[in-house]
């Protein structure tokens, strides 16, 4: 089980489990939530002000690659607290490899959407009218960036399997229950991003339905852990 929560590393490690998560729910709100009502109000609103033209998938990609940054410096932020934690907590090791892969994921995502921000032209024809279908509108249009951004993408989702144990960890060490919340959001979220993923093999119906969940947890969880943060153990 480790030392009791009492040590400098305890002190540093809960520090940056704050930063982190203000980082990551910057991150979704610039990366996520915006984009997606972009794209959702162009596509499903064609009559209203905005119009599904290649300017607002150049937008929405410049949103993800800042987003992608913040959730970069997020996962870096999380790995260097579950490195701290694993001084005096052996629970955090798998957490903070499962968070350095993550990162390298975020990285290739970064490069991804560089891409799509330099080639968003060629893009639209493909994407208009048919959002479900952007991975394979992608490997048409851009596929350095498809593969980049589909590797990186699964890099990024391993990253965030060690970001949940880590908090289902750090909620066990610090008795505060909105660390293992936040984990438990987390992992749901994690099952919602395959879902456009299994629709390649199978139809879901709803699916973009499904996907106007992901804004929401991603806003919740780290809300959840940066609220543990600054509690009091129960």
């Amino acid at each position: 089980m480790g030392a009791a929560p009492n040590s400098a590393a305890d002190a540093k490690g809960q520090l940056r489990l704050g930063l982190g998560a203000g980082l990551g729910l910057a991150g979704a709100l610039v990366g996520i939530v915006v984009p997606v009502v972009l794209l959702f109000l162009s596509v499903y609103d064609p009559g209203g002000v905005l119009s599904f033209t290649s300017s607002i998938v150049q937008y929405t990609a410049i949103l993800v690659l800042a987003g992608a940054i913040l959730l970069l410096l997020s996962f870096f932020v999380y790995r260097r607290s579950f490195a701290a934690l694993r001084r005096v907590d052996p629970r955090f090791v798998a957490a903070s490899v499962l968070c350095l892969i993550g990162s390298l994921g975020f990285l290739l995502i970064l490069v991804a959407a560089a891409v799509v921000v330099g080639d968003s032209s060629s893009l639209l024809s493909c994407l208009h009218g048919q959002p479900s279908h952007a991975l394979s509108c992608l490997e048409s249009g851009a596929p350095l960036g498809a593969y980049t951004g589909l590797i990186g993408f699964w890099l990024g989702w391993l990253g965030g399997v060690g970001l949940v144990l880590g908090l289902f960890s750090a909620g066990s060490r610090f008795h505060r229950a909105g660390y293992s919340a936040g984990g438990a959001l987390y992992a749901v979220l994690l099952l919602v991003l395959v879902a456009p993923f299994l629709s390649l093999l199978t139809p879901i119906p709803g699916i973009e339905y499904l996907l106007l969940v992901v804004p929401i947890l991603a806003i919740v969880a780290p809300a959840l852990v940066l609220g543990a943060s600054r509690s009091e153990p129960l």
